[in-house]
């Protein structure tokens, strides 16, 4: 009469498979909802939130859902040194067409919670940004 297979045996499998899991990557470091915000000065600051999705390789995504969305036109990313660069079509808060530039770097990679932070220039006006994944 055979016996049934082993605990440990089970035991193994399961931190195997649990291992895996844990080792297994989430996607593209882009991928998620972004929030932060931008300005020219650190008194004068404008909210910002990102969607961005990989699909079909390349980057997609909007800025500030809603009235005055703006759909990204073009994302590069440059693994070698995690630095993006980011450009956006919408209108700006008196739906004026503006064209977006954001130019960061992506921080604390590893964390589900990383950030992306640098220039931006939003028409003729130019500041910092920094987002955070949620």
């Amino acid at each position: 009469m055979k016996s049934p297979p082993s605990r440990a045996l089970f035991r193994a499998l399961l931190v195997l498979c649990l291992s895996v899991a844990a080792f297994a990557q989430e996607g593209h470091p882009l991928t998620g909802s972004w929030h932060g915000d931008w300005g020219p000065s650190s008194a004068q600051r404008n909210h910002l939130v990102f969607s961005m999705k990989y699909e079909a390789q390349k980057v997609t995504g909007i800025i500030n859902p809603g009235r005055l969305a703006m759909r990204i036109q073009t994302v590069t990313l440059d693994p070698a040194n995690w630095t993006v660069h980011i450009e956006a079509d919408g209108k700006d808060q008196t739906g004026n067409p503006v064209h977006v530039v954001a130019d960061g770097k992506l921080d604390n990679i590893g964390s589900y919670n990383r950030t992306l932070s640098g220039t931006w220039t939003q028409g003729s006006v130019k500041g910092d940004f920094k987002i955070t994944r949620d």
